[in-house]
């Protein structure tokens, strides 16, 4: 992660220019570990997102906005209660590390002016938000309580005296001289690398950084710090001085790293940074902005991944039940294929009970059910008179035949099952919020899948999330389900009779609907749309995947099917290679 104490201090500057002296509308708690504060200052509203996620711990200036709860936590009414209307005094950062403060000034019970302090603190799993009395430093309550069973070192709890974390001896880069660094490296094991050598002994300093601090000194970024010449320690110093200077002056020049083939974001800093070669750089005036690019799609990737992974777990389970039996009646139904011998067994043998003795293992009769009366070897039970090996046959020919008949209904039902999981599943990697997820959990709960928690009511209604919305080249409207009950909607109560409907062949993936308006489709949009229902299917990763097309008319829901699942006919076949570079070249519209 690059959030780094340099990363902070940019963003300390930009709060301190954008929100020093304003005044706190709304307080909100979007998530466990998550506070947006609306600030309004010099006619201007600004949120600020601070969060104590172990994954993403962050504080900026958001543009993006979440759903809260209905029910505020506990924490959020703290706050409001302390801090709403309040005033922002000043905004500061403990040394060089990854610790804001926010001092507040707000009213008390009794109309007193006070000063709260907000403390936001980026520390990976140890993250915290926590708010304190100015004046003796007592803590009033945290967003994490952290108890001496949690940490010996550091409690934090309400009525305790506030501690900044340790600084585990680093020094603050911003008070260093040539003297230091010099002796700083002379005392390292020389197998450390140069890099590891700055971040673990100067505060602020992330890896990131610090490599790229090497890279400026024309050094590799993984040499270790045996063998540093005199000239190679003046070359460190300089670089590192002159990202120290820029830091001091507020020189930032926010930037975020794409590889050349998609956005994916390689890296993201406060400086320019070098180290990534010929890949994009896109600078921004506003570090906020930046890490709001960043962090708003990887907290929600992250987000719907921690909370869908115990659904997909119990999913994964139950389809890999299903597949076992499937095998398994699959395997019956070739055995019960095999019912008429043993009727044949059992006719022959009763037709032949004078001739048969008791205590044989088997018997060679004439088998009249061949035309040339061939001899046919019938094992028998030595235990077993020959009636009883007669009744025995007939009893394995009926079990059989009936098994046949079951199977023969229970296969389909499986293979639907099946269908049914794999298709839950895609919809779990298709959603792009809780809500989706949330839906595809009370779904789940609805067909008998999942139980529902005890302490558990069925989830307030809300408004049901969308599914994706695209325009193509000629354009026309697509609209791609993320889930069973979006593909529902969409396929029968969204679209027209008319309009196009698309599915990937015999493989889990989404209903993709175009509108047609009573036009005919062009052959770039029917592509698009194609590549789309290839792209949001088990086939993503695939060449010349088959997808069918056919008119809305022409799909049907079977009665009591599951959600999502439908028949059709009187259809094409395109074939498509999904590639996520088609797909962004694609315009997507918001949901």
């Amino acid at each position: 992660m690059s959030f780094d104490g340099i990363v902070t201090n940019a963003v300390v500057k930009e709060l301190e220019n954008k929100i020093k002296g304003g005044r706190i509308d709304k307080i909100y708690q979007p998530e466990k570990d998550e506070i947006v504060i609306s600030v309004h200052n010099k006619g201007e509203n600004y949120r600020i997102v601070l969060s104590a996620s172990s994954n993403n711990p962050r504080i900026y200036l958001t543009n993006v906005s979440k759903e809260n709860p209905s029910s505020p936590p506990v924490f959020c009414m703290l706050l409001r209660k302390h801090l709403s209307g309040g005033i922002i005094l000043n905004v500061d950062q403990y040394e060089l590390d990854r610790v804001v403060f926010l001092d507040i000034s707000s009213v008390d019970e009794l109309g007193e002016s006070v000063v709260k302090r907000l403390i936001i603190e980026v520390m990976g799993k140890h993250s915290n938000i926590i708010l304190i009395n100015q004046d003796n430093l007592k803590i009033i309550d945290s967003i994490k309580r952290v108890t001496e069973n949690m940490s010996r070192l550091r409690q934090i709890l309400p009525g305790i005296t506030y501690e900044s974390p340790p600084t585990k001896g680093k020094i603050n880069p911003k008070n260093t001289n040539f003297t230091e660094f010099l002796s700083l490296l002379k005392n390292e094991n020389m197998n450390t690398p140069i890099c590891k050598a700055l971040y673990f002994n100067y505060m602020g300093l992330s890896p990131l950084i610090s490599k790229e601090i090497c890279f400026l000194s024309n050094l590799d970024i993984d040499r270790t710090i045996y063998g540093l010449s005199d000239e190679d320690i003046e070359s460190l110093y300089y670089s590192f001085s002159i990202i120290i200077k820029k830091i001091n002056n507020n020189d930032f020049n926010p930037v975020y790293i794409t590889t050349n083939n998609s956005m994916e974001i390689l890296a993201f800093y406060c400086l320019d940074i070098n180290q990534f070669g010929h890949n994009n750089k896109v600078f921004l005036d506003s570090i906020s902005n930046i890490l709001d690019i960043y962090y708003s799609t990887r907290d929600i990737h992250d987000r719907v991944s921690q909370k869908s992974h115990s659904i997909k777990k119990s999913i994964q389970v139950k389809l890999d039940r299903a597949k076992s039996k499937l095998a398994k009646q699959i395997e019956e139904l070739i055995d019960s294929k095999d019912r008429d011998k043993y009727k044949i067994y059992a006719d022959l043998i009763s037709a032949n009970l004078y001739r048969i003795p008791r205590g044989v293992d088997s018997i060679s009769l004439d088998n009249f059910y061949d035309e040339d009366l061939s001899l046919l070897e019938v094992p028998l039970d030595i235990k077993l008179s020959p009636v009883e090996n007669a009744q025995r046959y007939y009893k394995r020919y009926s079990k059989l035949k009936n098994a046949n008949q079951l199977l023969l209904k229970q296969i389909p039902e499986t293979e639907k099952e099946i269908e049914y999981l794999e298709n839950v599943l895609l919809g779990i990697d298709n959603a792009t919020n809780i809500r989706e997820i949330e839906e595809i959990k009370e779904e789940l709960i609805e067909e008998g899948y999942l139980k529902r928690n005890t302490k558990q009511t069925k989830i307030k209604k809300q408004k049901d999330s969308t599914p994706h919305h695209y325009l193509s080249s000629d354009g026309f409207h697509i609209y791609v389900g993320k889930n069973n009950k979006q593909n529902d909607y969409l396929t029968m109560k969204f679209a027209n009779k008319n309009d196009l409907w698309l599915h990937v062949q015999n493989m889990p993936g989404s209903h993709v609907i175009i509108k047609l308006e009573g036009n005919n489709i062009p052959e770039a949009t029917l592509n698009e749309a194609a590549l789309l229902a290839a792209y949001f299917s088990r086939g993503k990763n695939g060449n010349h995947i088959p997808v069918d097309y056919s008119e809305k008319k022409n799909v049907r829901k079977p009665k009591n099917a599951k959600p999502g699942m439908v028949v059709y006919d009187k259809f094409k076949t395109i074939f498509v290679n999904p590639t996520l570079d088609l797909v962004q070249k694609i315009t997507k519209l918001e949901d």
